[in-house]
């Protein structure tokens, strides 16, 4: 099997997960990592045995795919330019500041019959693949994502930061396309929306009711899902699921509902959205989270922010 050669832009806090996850990867070789702070690029190099550019543009010929994990604003840039130079792209959500941008990406990615895909970890959650296996035809969902504030992904506002995640998430699991918004959101520590909420009505008549906070006290990212005799919940963060069904009992005097409750490992979710990019790479096959998907989350996350807008308080 061909090895592929790797390099990780950006060696924050989510480029030196990646560069790591890279070095765990067999036939993969991480070239390098790239970032203009030297201080940081040097000492992720040094954690990972590899070499340190401050120059992205000294990757081209060394590398067959990157990934793209800077400053939000960066992402159209930086993907562009490796697209234009025939190397595969895994890019950190959100993949741009704006859908249009996006699809620029997804078109230049198709014209050169490259692998685009998308960081939304959470498809790659076990507490979700193993879900999914329970789920019928979604009729409601109800997730709350919060976090207590960080400066790394202040650049954006709070739907883009975090909401986005559930977003990719939703859209995955309810065919149909959003045809009503309703959104608030409130600024508190950034000059941008800190904490978000947004009711998503879709033509199929399903409805999803999303929470984003990146202003709490604690960390809590649960996920609900109700559809016809049955009720999901999702624990991302701690990995539990919790089943509720219409028991099979007839009497009236005994409870009609039953619950089933079960706990998965953790797992490495950011080492298999990983491992997915090198094998949609090395099979030539589409990505799981492609361009495309980065972009109609990107679309839904800006409908929710043009409406928000109309009531910021």
């Amino acid at each position: 099997m061909n090895v592929v050669r790797a390099a990780v832009v950006g060696t924050g806090h989510l480029g030196r997960l990646h560069a790591k996850k890279y070095a765990l990867i067999e036939n993969v070789d991480l070239i390098a990592v790239c970032d203009l702070n030297r201080k940081t690029g040097t000492a992720v190099a040094r954690a990972c045995d590899t070499a340190f550019l401050k120059d992205h543009c000294e990757l081209i010929g060394k590398i067959d795919a990157v990934t793209i994990a800077t400053d939000t604003s960066t992402h159209f840039e930086l993907s562009r330019f490796f697209l234009e130079n025939g190397i595969h792209v895994l890019v950190e959500k959100p993949m741009t500041t704006n859908s249009t941008e996006g699809r620029i990406l997804t078109a230049l990615a198709e014209k050169n019959d490259l692998r685009l895909q998308v960081g939304h970890v959470e498809r790659f959650n076990p507490a979700l693949i193993s879900a999914r296996e329970k789920l019928g035809t979604v009729q409601f969902i109800e997730c709350h994502r919060l976090a207590p504030f960080k400066k790394r992904g202040a650049d954006v506002d709070v739907v883009l930061d975090l909401m986005i995640h559930d977003l990719d998430v939703i859209l995955s699991l309810i065919l149909g396309r959003p045809c009503s918004i309703s959104a608030v959101g409130i600024s508190v520590v950034t000059e941008t929306v800190d904490i978000a909420n947004a009711r998503i009505e879709f033509d199929t008549g399903a409805i999803a009711n999303v929470t984003a906070s990146r202003v709490s006290t604690s960390t809590q990212r649960k996920f609900r899902v109700f559809h016809e005799g049955q009720y999901l919940s999702i624990d991302f963060g701690e990995g539990e699921i919790q089943l509720v069904s219409q028991s099979d009992t007839t009497d009236e005097d005994q409870q009609t509902l039953k619950e089933q409750r079960w706990s998965l490992k953790k797992g490495d979710a950011l080492l298999a959205e990983t491992q997915a990019f090198i094998k949609a790479i090395r099979t030539h096959s589409p990505c799981q989270v492609s361009g495309h998907d980065g972009v109609i989350a990107l679309e839904l996350a800006e409908n929710i922010i043009t409406d928000m807008q109309k009531r910021v308080f």
